[in-house]
């Protein structure tokens, strides 16, 4: 790995502001983001990943490398739940595992976010199909891990109208608004665009910094009650994005060259959900304990992606150029 690399990106200001969230929940500061303030920058983040996403895809021509890339996506957000599932059988329940599982193969919108934000500090730019790949990612996962519950569930304890998972999957409002904005996005014109461009490009870096410090306040709440569940849930929420991250940069390179494509893949592979299959399970399944899965994707997973996980994956797509 290259260590100015990883030194660069610990200095990055919006990684510090996650640290000052978590440092002052340990300080037991009365530093809060109101609530609505928060759902607005997140609104705002996905809008913009997804309208600037459109404009890119506008110049794109749809050939065979990009529906490769698009299937490549979805059949890794199928097979990660997959393997991580009987992983985590050997000491957590169907309906936990179940739960984690579809965490950690659907994606998590920030995680790519930030990623973005750090491309663009190496001079690099993300194709806007992986908006789009990145979008697709979310339902597969979660519907995998619905019927892996169901499935393997011998008391059958949780019902569940698989009619009602594809649907909500598709209009979780993450989902919807990031593909929304891909398509206005995509349809605008380069004159059209220029007139939001104040908007959605030169504010995004100090928004995703205030945002990531009220993750890191959030995430700093959830440590707390999360180490009394001993030390598996620690352990595998450190090392399997690292592991999927690693795998899936390396395959990427079997259907594209792009150095920036490759490393988004890893990023997404490495992701973990805390959004989208939250929400999926606490309908579907209030047996799955949010205490397990929230924790691991946003108090460790989050923060491992986005300080060891990024110069690593970095290294390893230009290690392995094919």
């Amino acid at each position: 790995m290259n260590i100015d690399l990883l030194v660069e990106n610990l200095r990055n200001p919006a990684l510090l502001f996650f640290v000052l969230g978590i440092l002052a929940v340990y300080l037991k500061s009365d530093l809060e983001i109101p609530s609505n303030s928060s759902k607005f920058i997140s609104i705002y983040l996905l809008f913009s990943i997804g309208f600037k996403g459109g404009q890119e895809l506008s110049h794109e021509t749809f050939n065979l490398d990009i529906a490769a890339a698009m299937l490549f996506g979805v059949l890794t957000s199928i097979v990660i739940p997959i393997y991580t599932y009987f992983i985590l059988r050997r000491k957590l329940s169907v309906q936990d595992s179940g739960a984690i599982a579809a965490s950690y193969g659907s994606v998590s919108a920030v995680t790519f976010v930030t990623s973005v934000a750090y491309l663009e500090t190496l001079q690099l730019n993300v194709h806007g199909y992986m908006v789009a790949i990145m979008a697709l990612m979310e339902s597969p996962a979660i519907i995998i891990g619905l019927v892996l519950i169901s499935f393997f569930d011998r008391e059958k304890s949780t019902k569940i109208k698989k009619r009602s998972v594809i649907s909500h999957s598709l209009t979780n409002g993450s989902v919807l608004l990031i593909l929304g904005s891909l398509v206005i996005g995509f349809l605008a014109n380069a004159k059209q665009a220029e007139g939001i461009k104040p908007f959605t490009n030169d504010l995004f870096k100090g928004f995703l910094a205030i945002f990531l410090m009220d993750m890191g306040l959030t995430s700093g709440r959830k440590l707390k009650s999360f180490f009394s569940f001993g030390w598996f849930p620690i352990v595998f929420a450190f090392t399997i994005p690292l592991v999927n991250g690693v795998v899936f940069s390396i395959l990427s390179g079997l259907i594209t060259h792009d150095v920036s494509n490759r490393f988004m893949f890893g990023i997404l592979a490495a992701s973990a959900s805390y959004i989208a299959v939250p929400a999926a399970m606490k309908i579907t399944v209030p047996k799955a304990n949010p205490g397990l899965y929230l924790p691991m994707a946003l108090a460790i997973t989050f923060p491992v992606n986005i300080t060891i996980g990024m110069p690593l994956y970095m290294a390893i797509v230009q290690y392995f150029s094919f």
